[in-house]
């Protein structure tokens, strides 16, 4: 069946349209269409508090842009979220309230381990090798978020207040870096044997241009040797040269960085990155609860 999720995060707001059905008991989500505008409301809300009206007005065209594409497409049901931007915004009320009385849509607020649930619900994922534990990494604009798996069955997640907007802004705390060390500690027995599965634009992009593909592997020397790459370019120079979009173009080593944290944390040698992400969950999981009711 055709779904929908909209994603709205620190750094962009997307519109995900998604084939999803049942194969062998594991969901499966295709991707049918992708839209994706850089309104960076992170911007805002990690320098004053709050979403500024010019970043509303942008945010309010885009949805009423995104309504009309989903009656077009019309999908079986669709589910707006928001993530870490909007959750701390003091004015997130009164966003909400607008975007519902222009254009209709009811946006859900999710917490960061909620977000963390949401990415790993995705469960297509094909990776040969043996480890005891998944755990998937979704570096976003103002938060990452990581949820551990055993055998597909849920263990753990963690939500950290540092995102790649965060970062280009010095927002992240130092308390926030030891915070996620800390928590990755209590896998350490498991270090050896942790599959970590990277999601997002940033690790996407970083794998195609230094890792394995078909493969969809980066190796942590490759991602080291990227991030040191990267940094020899301008952010002009990384648009024109090696095709970045311009609102990637300046994230992307500060994603390098998050990710390069975490494999060095749990000595990983490598991480998967199979091109998931949030909107993939939520997705996964809408399929889930329309055929939960109609086995009622």
């Amino acid at each position: 069946m055709l779904l929908a999720a909209i994603d709205i995060g620190s750094n962009a707001v997307r519109l995900y349209f998604s084939n999803v059905y049942e194969k062998n008991g594991v969901v499966i989500a295709e991707k049918a269409s992708l839209m994706r505008i850089p309104i960076r409301l992170g911007e805002d809300v990690f320098k004053t508090g709050k979403i500024s009206k010019e970043k509303l007005q942008k945010l309010e065209k885009t949805m009423k842009a995104f309504n009309l594409l989903i009656d077009v497409y019309n999908p079986v049901a669709y589910k707006a979220i928001a993530t870490s931007a909007m959750r701390e915004a003091e004015n997130n009320s009164e966003i909400i309230s607008s975007i519902k009385k222009e254009t209709g849509i009811t946006i859900e607020l999710i917490d960061g381990i909620k977000e963390a649930t949401l990415v790993s619900a995705f469960n297509d994922i094909k990776f040969r090798g043996e480890h005891d534990l998944s755990m998937f990494i979704d570096v976003g604009g103002g938060s990452t978020d990581i949820s551990v798996l055993k055998n597909s069955e849920f263990i753990d997640s963690g939500s950290f207040k540092i995102g790649t907007v965060r970062l280009l802004n010095n927002k992240v705390k130092d308390k926030e870096w030891s915070k996620l060390k800390k928590w990755l500690a209590q896998f350490e027995e498991q270090y050896e044997k942790i599959l970590c599965i990277g999601s997002g634009g940033n690790i996407n992009k970083l794998t195609k241009l230094y890792g394995k593909i078909p493969e969809n592997m980066l190796s942590y020397d490759s991602l080291k040797k990227g991030i040191k790459d990267l940094k020899n370019y301008s952010v002009d120079e990384r648009i024109h040269k090696l095709g970045l979009r311009y609102d990637r173009a300046d994230v992307i080593v500060p994603a390098g960085k998050i990710f390069k944290y975490i494999l060095k944390h749990t000595r990983s040698d490598f991480i998967y990155v199979p091109k998931i992400g949030l909107a993939d969950g939520v997705v996964t999981v809408l399929y889930k609860e329309i055929q939960n009711k109609q086995n009622l």
